[in-house]
Formats: structure tokens, sequence, C-alpha cells
């Protein structure tokens, strides 16, 4: 009995406590929910509702004749708030928005579709992405006219999340000079290095986190995004493809590790080609800056002794190009070690104009002996008077220090001077090696070289950048006519004589440096021509550089100098002024119109209102048109953009044209250079079936 008893207790105690812990429960509820609970509604609210940032349009990047060779085109994600629409405008379009969603992707079924929209609804989910692939323009402008959509984004519930794509018309080109960065802000190149400019100020705008992601609230508050700059270079895109083209084919026929080219403005510094290309499995591409970066930076081999002879002419005047050099058999012995020249049995007794003609070591390991043997510092002082061991602080990040000795640096031993005269125990970049050729065609000036001319919004500069002199005179009168005499020998008579052309003069020097594996030279080079042309009024100075390649003929005469050649002879042949062309200049007739042939209508109507010119819309509010062009005035009619038929883009802007055929799922090939398109492969308002790509051809 007493034990039915206690066990009674126990139950009756344990069934008090637990009433007392459900009214504590129940009791705290209504705390929070009651007295406490427009505190706890503000804390979530708070916690649910943040600032995003809304990203600005990235700036373009122009050739110098504002070719486009970047820019960013717009693409959207379709997300969906399904707890929108009311009752009615749901049930009414669900059925054929499934069904539209379906082919549209062609991913899912439509009652996949339906069941996902009617889920998230039921569960009150105010946000959903019905797919990730992303869509274009025209496709949005289709998808907003669906049903549901067609009542927006306040009473439909549709959201277009907008995502911007880089895009490069001319493809590889110059692809490593245009560069990249990525989402950590790293990355090389043009858009690395003026990123600042490019991607402009980003805005931000009020999201709201709901179950499966998050929305925009439009409340007033938000800040627009200030767009990037746009970036005009001085890379001229004719060149760029002749430079690359060239370098390739020899990369390719040497079986070369890699190769770069820098061609440059004389007078201006403005670099007009810059083509790097790396050996990988699959070819040749641009995987690294070789003509700026330190990977690019080697020992100059030959093209330094240039530098080498502008130092014996300035520091002995009296040194003439006729004095004769006894080279010997070809065998030199400097202390321990010997030098030796590429001739077999050497070339025995030759003019200081032979020495660099021929490119003997011997002859040039000589002349610093007799006149540097004993003032081995005055021959570093002018290496730095000629700017040598400074940098060009050239516009592109990752610019390479160059690397000068000194006799009071711990590695210089008794046959330092001697080899640093033939370009060894020293290291450039083909960009400053070229710094010095191109200070000898400018009469003594080195410039700063410069790939960027201006910061544009829109048509407004910004900013715009010129070159600067880093030293005004690298020598004197006396020793400039005598380097130019013997860069010039070099073509007419000497190493580089295979490229002489009959139409103008090349002045310039080849190079074959021997690489450094494991601490030892061996038989693998670095092979390079440096110069400028026309050689008696210089235009363009250019350098090539092909490292490592392979074969019976390995050196700068055979490998570099050609493509040299190649890009000289493009260059000449475009180029009316080297010419000294009597063409006749024609006036242009300032009473006539324009020249328009397409556009956008609210552009070209706004364009030609400020100008004062009188336009008339001929019935019609497409966005697209084409212009008829009267005594007095510019009549637009309409040049409309249908889904699955071929746009006409001719007389479009480039811009224009990728805009209109990209959002119609078309490829695009580009070719030629010029501001309009003036052909295109598809015909205009053709079926687009299986054929995904369209050819335009600029003019």
């Amino acid at each position: 009995m007493n034990i039915k008893k206690s066990i009674v207790l126990r139950v009756r105690v344990a069934f008090l406590v637990i009433c007392i812990f459900a009214c504590a429960i129940v009791y705290k509820i209504g705390v929070i929910q009651i007295k406490d609970g427009e505190k706890w509604k503000a804390i979530s609210k708070e916690r649910r509702i943040y600032y995003r940032p809304v990203f600005a349009t990235r700036g373009n990047i122009y050739s110098d004749n504002e070719s486009i060779m970047a820019t960013s085109l717009p693409f959207y994600r379709v997300a969906f708030d399904p707890t929108i629409a009311d009752a009615k405008t749901f049930n009414a379009g669900i059925d054929s928005l499934s069904m539209l969603l379906s082919r549209f992707y062609g991913d899912k079924s439509e009652d996949y579709y339906r069941r996902k929209i009617k889920n998230a609804r039921h569960a009150g989910r105010q946000y959903i992405r019905l797919n990730s692939r992303q869509i274009n323009y025209q496709d949005k402008k289709m998808m907003a006219k669906w049903p549901v959509f067609r009542s927006g984004k306040n009473k439909g519930g549709v959201i277009f999340e907008k995502v911007e794509k880089r895009f490069k018309p001319f493809g590889m080109l110059a692809e490593r000079t245009i560069g990249f960065i990525n989402e950590d802000k790293n990355g090389a190149g043009l858009e690395f290095s003026f990123n600042d400019n490019l991607s402009g100020t980003d805005g931000e705008a009020l999201f709201e986190r709901i179950a499966g992601g998050s929305k925009p609230i439009y409340d007033g508050t938000e800040v627009k995004p200030q767009h990037g700059y746009d970036i005009k270079t001085t890379i001229d895109i004719n060149l760029q493809d002749v430079a690359e083209n060239a370098l390739y084919k020899a990369l390719e026929k040497t079986d070369a590790e890699y190769g770069t080219v820098i061609m440059m403005e004389v007078k201006t510094g403005e670099i007009k080609a810059m083509a790097n290309l790396g050996k990988t499995k699959g070819g040749y591409i641009e995987d690294y800056n070789y003509a700026v970066g330190s990977q690019g930076r080697t020992e100059p081999g030959s093209t330094f002794k240039l530098a080498s002879m502008m130092a014996l002419f300035e520091y002995a005047p009296e040194v003439n190009l006729t004095d004769s050099i006894d080279t010997g058999n070809g065998r030199y012995k400097i202390k321990n070690t010997y030098m030796t020249d590429a001739k077999i049995n050497g070339y025995g007794k030759i003019t200081v104009q032979e020495v660099f003609e021929k490119s003997s070591n011997i002859g040039v390991a000589k002349l610093m002996e007799k006149h540097f043997g004993s003032h081995q510092q005055a021959y570093v002082d002018y290496l730095d008077k000629f700017g040598m061991g400074n940098t060009l602080g050239f516009q592109l990040d990752g610019e390479a220090r160059p690397f000068i000795k000194h006799p009071q640096d711990r590695t210089w031993y008794g046959t330092t001077l001697t080899s640093m005269a033939i370009g060894y125990e020293t290291k450039l970049s083909p960009l400053q090696t070229l710094a010095l050729y191109n200070a000898v065609a400018n009469n003594g000036t080195k410039i700063q070289p410069i790939i960027v001319k201006e910061i544009r919004k829109a048509d407004k500069v910004v900013q715009s950048f010129k070159t600067r002199v880093l030293v005004d005179k690298v020598c004197s009168d006396a020793t400039l006519k005598k380097v130019r005499a013997m860069l010039e020998g070099v073509v007419e008579n000497g190493t580089a004589k295979n490229i002489k052309s009959a139409d103008y003069k090349v002045a310039g020097k080849t190079g074959t440096a021997r690489k450094v594996k494991d601490g030892k030279y061996v038989r693998e080079y670095s092979t390079s021509f440096a110069g400028y042309f026309p050689a008696d009024n210089p235009k363009y100075s250019c350098i090539v550089i092909i490292d490592s390649p392979k074969g019976v003929n390995v050196y700068g005469s055979d490998v570099a100098a050609p493509v040299f050649k190649e890009l000289a002879d493009k260059a000449y042949a475009r180029d009316l002024e080297m010419h000294k062309s009597l063409r006749e200049r024609v006036t242009p007739n300032k009473e006539s119109l324009p020249l328009v042939k397409a556009g956008s209508l609210d552009d070209l109507s706004t364009i030609c209102n400020r100008l004062g010119i009188s336009n008339h819309p001929k019935n019609t509010d497409e966005e697209w048109v084409k212009v008829q062009p009267g005594r007095r005035s510019l009549d637009f009619v309409p040049n409309p953009v249908l889904d699955g038929k071929v746009p006409d883009v001719v007389g479009l802007t480039l811009r224009d044209a990728l805009f209109i055929l990209g959002n119609q799922n078309l490829k695009v090939n580009v070719q030629g250079v010029g501001k309009r398109v003036e052909k295109q492969s598809l015909e205009a308002g053709s079926t687009i079936n299986k054929v995904k790509q369209i050819t335009i051809v600029l003019s």
C-alpha cells in the first residue's frame, strides 16, 4: 500500500512540474509575441534587410582608331516572386507561363516549372531563380510580354537580374596587353593597370533576405552606380595583327619557347603593337607579357653592343669607324677564360665599323679593354647616363627592374667589363632595350613609351597622356652619327643583310645570347633584333625576341630579323607619309549632311537635334532605324529586329551591331577595321536555324 501511494505521489509531482514548465513556456511565448513583439520584429527586419552593391558598367578599351578591343555586354538571369501576383492573374497565366519557360530553356518539363512555381507560392517564398542560364536583351523583352510576367515586377513578380560579360571583338588579338581582372581584383594588362578608371563606382540598393535567396527593394534610397571610364590606347589593330601572325609563324617554325614583338612610334613613344606568345601544349598563346615583365628580362646579348659603342665614342671621341682592330683567329683569352667569334678562324683585322656589322665579340672586348680597362667605373657611368639602370615608368603594372652591375658589386670579376660589353652579366626587358634604340632614332632624346593616350567619359576627355622625356640627350651628335652609321651598316653589309629592303632603309642590330641553366651557360639561345626605319627619317622603332629556337639556324639574323622585316614592310606599305605621297587633300564640304547610315532612333534624334540637323522619323516607333538622307534633312525609316530573324546591321557601329547580334544568340566574327559595318555574311531577314555564326566586315 505504501509503495502504491509513493508511486502515485511521484507521478503527481512529475505531472505538476510538467504543467508548471508548460505554463512557463506559454507565458514566455506571450511575452515575446505581445509584450516584446515590436522589439523582435524590428530586430528581424534589421537582419533581413540589407544593402548590397549594384555594380557599375565597366568601361571600354579602344585602339588608336577607336575600334573596340574590349567592352561589356548586358545579360540577365530570370528570377520570380510568385507571391506578388493576385490569384486571378496567377491562375489564369500559370499554365501558359510554365509551357513557355519549358520551351524556352528546354531543360525541364512544363509540369516541373508549374510545380516549382506553385510550391513556392504556397510556401510563401518570395524569391526563386527560374533558371541559372543567362539571357540577352532581346530575350528579356520577349519574356516581359509573357503571362503573369507582363504585369511587371510590382504586380507580376518577374525579376530580371542584370549580369555583364566582357567581350573582345578581335578575339585573342593583344589578349595579354588587354589583360584581365578577377574577382579578387588581381590581374594583368590594361584591365588591371587601369582598373580604377574602367571599373567606375558601384552603387547600392536595399535587398531583403527571403527563402531561396534575396530580392531588391526599391524604396528611393538606392544609389545609382557611376559607370566606368573608357580608355583609348595607342595600339594599331592592323599592325598588332601583323605582329602576332609573323611572330606565331616564326615560333612554330623554330619550336621556340616564347617570343615578343614591340613596335613604337619614334617621336611620340606610342606603342603600336605589342605581341607576346608563349608555348603551351596546344600551340602558342598570349600567356605572359614578356615585353615588360620579369620573365622577359634576360641577358640581351649583342643588341647591348649599341650601348657599349655609345659609351666608347663618348669616352674616346677620337675613335673613328675606319680605325682597325685585329680580332685574330676568332679565339681570345681574357683572364682565365676564352671569348670567341661566330666565324670559324675569326675575322682577322677589321675596322670598327665592321666589328659592329659582323658582331665581333672579340673586337668589342678589345676596344673596351683598351679604353675602359683602367676606368671601368666610367663605362658603367655612361650606362647610367643612358638611363639603362632605371625603369621606364611604363603604364602597365609589372615592369621588370633592369640589372646593371657596378665595379663595387661582389660579383664584379676581371672578365665582367668585357662580358657586359657584349650583352652578358646584365639583364633588361625587351621594352627597356627598345627605348635605347628609339633614343638613337629620336636624335638622342630618350622618351617614355606609352600605351594609353586618353581616359574618356563618353566623348569627353577626362585625362590625356603624353610621353615624357627621360633623358634629354643620351649622347653627343658626333656619337649619334657614328652609331647610326653602324646600325645601318648591319643591314646593308652585316649580320642582318638578309632583311635589306629596296624601298626603305633599316637600321638595327642582331643579337644571339646563350642562356643560363643551373648556373652554367648552355647551347640554348635568346635571339633578337632591334632597330628602326626608315633609317634616314625614322618613324618606327621595333624589337623582336624569340627565345630558345630549335634547329640549325638559331641566330638573331635567321630567326628574329625576318619577323622585324615582315612587320616593317606592312607598316611601310600602309603609311603614305613615309612614301612622300603627292595625293591631293580633299577639302570637306561643310554644307553637306553628316554621313549617318543606321542606329538607335533615340540616339540619332538626340544627336541631330543638338547639332541643329533636321530629322524626321517616318511612321516608326522602332528602336532601330535606317537613315535616308534628303537634301536638307535626315529621314529615319524602320529597321526592326525580329525574333528568330537575322537582323540588318549594315551601317551600324560595331558596338551597336555586337549588341543586336549578341541578343539574337549569334556568334560574331569581326573582319576589317573601321567604325561601321559594311557587309554581313547572313542575309538580313533570313531565319536563324542551326546557323549560329555571322561574319561582319567593317569599313
